[in-house]
């Protein structure tokens, strides 16, 4: 099975299988019958691709519901630390999060389920990130925490004084006062 767990409920690595030879190599980026297999009902309906430059950090960003998005992300070119943090308001590992080490060798991919806080940070030179969405982008409904909240102290393994932000991403509130996702 592609999937495999993280200490974090609903939070899952999805690692293809991958042919390779010769002329390369093949996989499935995305099947549905694994998915549903896995018992997860999800039914994507937007994806989108971003490139960026060393040092880009994006996130940690969130739809709100009832505009909530499960994603399934991974890196075409490149490489990224990706972070999801648990803004599950019910959930037993709320305000926790997880880091993974997504890349274009690798071909790892992260499925990011409703109620996580999602971001990342190029490593490489540059990355081309790709992300299937279960839900519409609703810019009303948008949300987020702070790439640098001392409660959540990710590692981004990046000197911060170096990350490449947006200026939406610089005001986002702390987690604590952020909106806590409620289904």
């Amino acid at each position: 099975m592609p999937f495999s767990t993280t200490p974090i409920d609903d939070l899952l690595v999805f690692e293809p299988k991958v042919w390779e030879d010769e002329r390369g190599y093949f996989f499935e980026s995305f099947n549905q019958n694994a998915f549903d297999d896995f018992g997860l009902n999800v039914n994507f309906v937007q994806d989108n691709q971003a490139k960026s430059t060393y040092g880009v950090l994006r996130g940690l960003h969130y739809q709100k519901a009832p505009y909530g998005q499960a994603k399934l992300v991974r890196v075409l070119q490149g490489k990224v630390l990706d972070v999801a943090v648990d803004i599950r308001k019910d959930s037993k590992t709320f305000g926790q999060h997880y880091t993974i080490i997504l890349s274009a060798e690798n071909k790892k991919q992260l499925f990011v389920p409703r109620g996580f806080a999602h971001g990342y940070v190029v490593l490489s030179e540059t990355a081309e990130f790709f992300y299937k969405c279960d839900n519409f982008y609703n810019k009303s409904a948008e949300g987020g925490i702070r790439y640098d909240d001392e409660r959540l102290n990710i590692d981004w393994n990046l000197d911060l004084n170096k990350a490449i932000l947006s200026e939406k991403d610089t005001i986002l509130p702390r987690f604590g006062e952020h909106i806590p996702y409620e289904k």
